[in-house]
């Protein structure tokens, strides 16, 4: 929603301010130029970027119009809460009782809980591989913690992808801006001899090519990969909590304590506070069996 306001506000401004200089508005509508601009970026990332990034870019940017962020405090509040419960329950039953979870993590009761995390196969699979390996056994936390640091790697190059293609074709904008102008100017060049009024539109119609290529490059499809590289940032943030978090375990902390380490982990903007969490999970914790209360004297 925000990134649609945004871009109204750049063109508005930009009309505006045109407007206020008594510019006529009929002299910017030159789709020629823009066929030019918008064909020859668009020729250019298909020639540069194989199907499944192209993919990526057409998934970014409609999130980028239409959703919001996926990694809010609500996120990851359900989270930790989730991975308190499924850590608890493999430090009281032994890793083979949280098997079946990450074997089966849609069919699973406890991942359920959390839809986000289910259909993020990216975090689903982070986990569940990790915890596969520590089901396995004779694993050292220091291999393990190497194994997830690799994985978030390559995850993040991938997601990488796609914003490094759209920053490409931004740069190339203004350069395709000035191809067009330069073909203005050639047929400006055919016109010479005519009628004032004519070499003036000509004249015009090449600096907008030049214009727009700028104004698309700064004022849409840049912000566009910028807005994508944060979403990229802060799906690598989140999956650096669950690291994080499954480290303090498997390295021997309670599961309590391995949450708060993962709290801590967390941007400080979506941060959820120490006594939300111990919150959650006290309400969602396993009851544990009262001890039995030893009889009062004299009592059968």
């Amino acid at each position: 929603m925000y990134a649609i306001i945004g871009i109204i506000v750049v063109f508005g401004a930009v009309l505006t301010g045109f407007l206020m200089e008594r510019g006529h508005i009929t002299v910017l509508l030159q789709f020629p130029e823009l066929l030019i601009i918008g064909g020859a970026g668009a020729g250019t990332l298909l020639v540069a970027n194989p199907l499944r990034i192209l993919k990526k870019i057409g998934t970014g940017a409609l999130s980028v119009f239409t959703g919001k962020s996926a990694y809010g405090r609500e996120r990851y509040l359900a989270t930790l809460k989730m991975m308190y419960e499924l850590l608890q329950k493999a430090r009281r039953g032994g890793m083979l009782t949280i098997e079946s979870d990450v074997e089966q993590p849609e069919q699973s009761p406890l991942f359920q809980a959390v839809p986000e995390f289910v259909n993020d196969h990216h975090a689903r699979d982070f986990v569940c591989d990790t915890l596969r390996m520590v089901i396995t056994g004779g694993v050292e936390a220091f291999d393990m913690d190497q194994m997830m640091d690799l994985d978030m790697e390559v995850q993040h190059q991938g997601a990488e992808e796609p914003v490094t293609a759209l920053a490409t074709m931004a740069d190339s904008l203004p350069g395709l801006g000035i191809v067009a102008a330069v073909l203005g100017v050639v047929i400006t060049m055919g016109a010479l001899g005519g009628p004032a009024e004519e070499i003036g539109h000509k004249v015009a119609a090449a600096l907008v090519g030049t214009f727009l290529g700028i104004l698309l490059c700064y004022g849409l499809v840049g912000p566009v990969s910028q807005n994508m590289a944060k979403t990229s940032a802060e799906e690598h943030a989140y999956l650096y909590v669950l690291r994080v978090l499954m480290l303090a375990f498997i390295r021997g902390q309670p599961p309590v304590v391995a949450v708060e380490m993962g709290r801590r982990a967390i941007p400080a903007h979506v941060r959820p506070s120490f006594s939300e969490v111990e919150e959650a999970c006290r309400k969602h914790a396993e009851p544990e069996a009262a001890p039995a209360q030893p009889a009062a004297p004299g009592t059968r």
